[in-house]
């Protein structure tokens, strides 16, 4: 950490709470004191004291065109002249919820909101709204934000009844998530059977990304489809880290299992916050001011500085040859960390698809949350430091995703890889 980064974190703790302004930006597990970035450019991002990094975290994700990228700063630019927020409609909401319709195959229809939190919250009510059921299951290791229904964990009993996972979180609250793990269609359909009448939906990440990142295994998403149909709640996919970022369409599209409804965020504002739900037309015309009237509403919602970076941000990933190239470059990095795993006879595992990807520091196949948090967190610390001292950022977290950028190009894989190399023997200890 360099001495302007050190003195900024001093000050930041004076007045903001941890120095950080969300959790996931403190160094935590991995010790020590974040990093202060000054600017980002392409593939690298540059800290105050003047280091250069080749960037696998890109704001978490949405950046899959790299920072500051032109088509996106030349149209803030140009629409930040003519006014920041107005808190009455524009043309520019209308043509992304456009995009996003004619993208996401769940999606007739879409409210933009202001992060992805606000779109799960907002998500989960709307089903309780358009079922009128109370209860919503969430699975563990599966990140939906912060809003006080999804701060829940597994109860000892059967794994059916919630218990609040953060002070400030009721337990009438909790008691109304019920949670099983990922991955286990027998442990969710034992749930259901107890709660089923009361069900409104389950949300799922269709691609864990909070938890590293875990693919879905063959058949879950399809029998989570079959069982809310059977049963009449909704199925939600928060598609807040994977949407548009493993297909043009989604984790959805991917998969081709489309939900009754979807969460957005993250890509759809280029970098700037937002956050959207949609979903079929009949549940989403139960929003206010139509049909039940489900209250939702923000002032900010729909700005113009937003919605103007997440139209050039979704134009420019229908060009050819983008997710062409996500995959190509995101291929030769696994290729290469998988070369340095074998030569050192390193026990990790990777995980990857499409564009985003965790090493995992375990010998054993990761496809649950018990799975994840079974890793040795201590040589993911020691690796993490490795990689920043080679030149390379990635999360300060095991439990995060590696993202490729269309701005990376094959001397920054190969310096990642070679970083890697590095990183994995002070992890080793060798």
């Amino acid at each position: 950490m360099g001495e302007r980064s050190e003195s900024l974190f001093k000050k930041a703790n004076t007045v903001i709470p941890g120095g950080v302004n969300s959790p996931a930006r403190a160094f935590g597990s991995v010790g020590g004191d974040p990093l202060f970035i000054e600017r980002g450019e392409g593939s690298r991002i540059y800290d105050v004291d003047g280091n250069s990094y080749i960037d696998h975290v890109f704001s978490w994700g949405p950046l899959i065109h790299g920072h500051a990228f032109p088509p996106i700063v030349d149209a803030l630019k140009d629409v930040a002249t003519r006014g920041t927020s107005f808190g009455a409609p524009t043309s520019t909401e209308v043509e992304l919820a456009e995009l996003v319709c004619e993208m996401v195959p769940s999606v007739e229809m879409v409210r933009m909101v202001n992060s992805g939190t606000e779109a799960t919250m907002s998500a989960v009510r709307l089903a309780r709204g358009h079922t009128g059921r109370s209860k919503v299951m969430k699975f563990e290791g599966c990140w939906h934000g912060h809003a006080d229904e999804f701060l829940i964990q597994a109860g000892s009993s059967a794994l059916t009844t919630g218990v609040p996972d953060s002070p400030g979180v009721t337990e009438g609250t909790a008691a109304d998530t019920v949670t099983a793990p990922f991955n286990d269609l027998e442990a969710v359909q034992k749930v259901v059977s107890e709660v089923k009448d009361d069900l409104a939906s389950i949300i799922v990440e269709p691609i864990a990304g909070n938890m590293g990142v875990i693919p879905p295994a063959p058949g879950f998403l399809e029998g989570l489809r079959e069982l809310t149909t059977d049963i009449g709640a909704l199925l939600i996919f928060d598609e807040v880290i994977t949407g548009f970022r493993v297909n043009p369409g989604g984790a959805q599209s991917l998969y081709g299992v489309t939900p009754d409804m979807t969460t957005l965020g993250k890509i759809i504002g280029g970098g700037l916050p937002v956050g959207a739900f949609g979903g079929r037309r009949e549940i989403m015309s139960d929003i206010s001011p139509l049909g039940k009237k489900v209250s939702q509403a923000g002032t900010l919602s729909g700005n113009p500085l937003a919605m103007t970076a997440g139209i050039q941000m979704l134009k420019a990933l229908r060009a050819d040859g983008v997710y062409d190239r996500l995959e190509s470059m995101a291929a030769s990095l696994e290729e290469g960390w998988q070369s340095n795993i074998d030569g050192a006879g390193a026990a990790c595992v990777i995980n990857r698809v499409g564009s985003m990807m965790t090493m995992f520091f375990t010998d054993q196949a990761v496809t649950t949350f018990d799975d994840a948090v079974a890793s040795d967190q201590e040589a993911f610390s020691r690796y993490f430091w490795g990689m920043l001292e080679g030149g390379v950022y990635v999360a300060p977290s095991q439990f995060e995703a590696v993202f490729v950028a269309t701005t990376h190009s094959e001397d920054d894989i190969s310096a990642s890889v070679t970083a890697h190399g590095k990183a994995l023997a002070k992890a080793l200890g060798s």
